[in-house]
């Protein structure tokens, strides 16, 4: 278990898989559940399923979680309730795709924040890795015809889901910045600030006759979101932060158009291409190239 929590790779890795399925279940019930509903509940769920793992460490870590509640209430704000709450919405009339291969923006917005906060400058790895990942990105968005990007066009969709990847590489530079306290109590924090910070726009949304509805398949999506792209994704992705780097951690978000194609063939029986594998080759040799000191 020590090896695993100290293995940046794997942990980065599972946590794109979750947060790649995040949006295509988001998309798959976009017609049915309500986005803010949705974000809200997913981290009710959440903070009530880390509560009691969390509550030792978090008494322990209390008076430090109490020093940097601003810091934690914006981490919270920006990564996890703005985020999700953007997703949902944006899904609502863009693809499951377009928000997972938008998100292969996150890296290069990282670089420009931990420069404006840190002036922390990528290493010439970094840059490397970066254009070899983009390439490899750009070969599945264009379905292997790079030309065809020329023409491609932004919906409302895309611009909430540009707006929520601005936010996250926001969230991803501040990670240096969090309190240390053991990674549940950070987690278990975030989870209910984030519930706080969602509950005026529940309340409105569900005003305005957008309700939550209460069927088997909200259930089942809540255990989903709640447990793999929350509380293990949020997890594992901010220790991979701890152990690699903002800048270094922020490359793996180019594993997840990767991972979306992947699943939509598993999933919705789409049919892998040749310029998937071509493009995952190339995010690897992205990773690997930015991970070299």
């Amino acid at each position: 278990m020590k090896r695993f929590w100290n293995s940046g790779w794997l942990l980065l890795g599972l946590a794109m898989l979750f947060w790649a399925g995040n949006s295509v279940v988001g998309r798959a019930v976009n017609a049915d559940i309500p986005p803010i509903g949705l974000a809200f509940w997913r981290w009710v769920a959440a903070a009530l399923i880390i509560a009691p793992l969390a509550w030792p460490h978090v008494r322990r870590d209390w008076a430090e979680l109490r020093r940097h509640t601003v810091m934690l209430a914006l981490l919270a704000a920006l990564g996890l309730a703005g985020f999700n709450a953007l997703l949902y919405t944006a899904l609502h009339s863009t693809t499951a795709l377009n928000t997972v291969l938008l998100q292969s923006a996150t890296p290069p917005l990282i670089f420009v924040c931990s420069f404006l906060l840190y002036r922390e400058r990528p290493s010439p790895w970094q840059v490397a890795g970066l254009l070899v990942a983009l390439a490899g990105v750009a070969e599945i968005v264009s379905l292997g015809r790079p030309q065809a990007l020329l023409s491609l066009r932004l919906n409302p969709g895309d611009g909430l889901m540009l707006i929520a990847v601005a936010g996250y590489a926001l969230y991803s530079a501040l990670l240096k910045r969090k309190p240390h306290v053991h990674p549940l109590s950070f987690l278990a924090a975030t989870c209910l600030l984030s519930v706080l910070v969602l509950l005026p726009p529940y309340i409105a949304e569900a005003l305005a006759g957008d309700a939550m509805p209460l069927t088997s398949q909200t259930g089942w999506t809540l255990a989903y979101v709640a447990i793999f792209p929350s509380i293990l994704a949020y997890l594992f992705f901010n220790r991979g932060v701890e152990l690699l780097g903002a800048n270094r951690a922020g490359q793996f978000m180019n594993l997840m158009p990767g991972f979306g194609a992947i699943l939509a063939v598993v999933f919705l029986h789409e049919t892998l291409q040749v310029y998937h594998g071509v493009g995952l080759l190339l995010i690897a040799a992205g990773i690997v190239l930015s991970s070299r000191k």
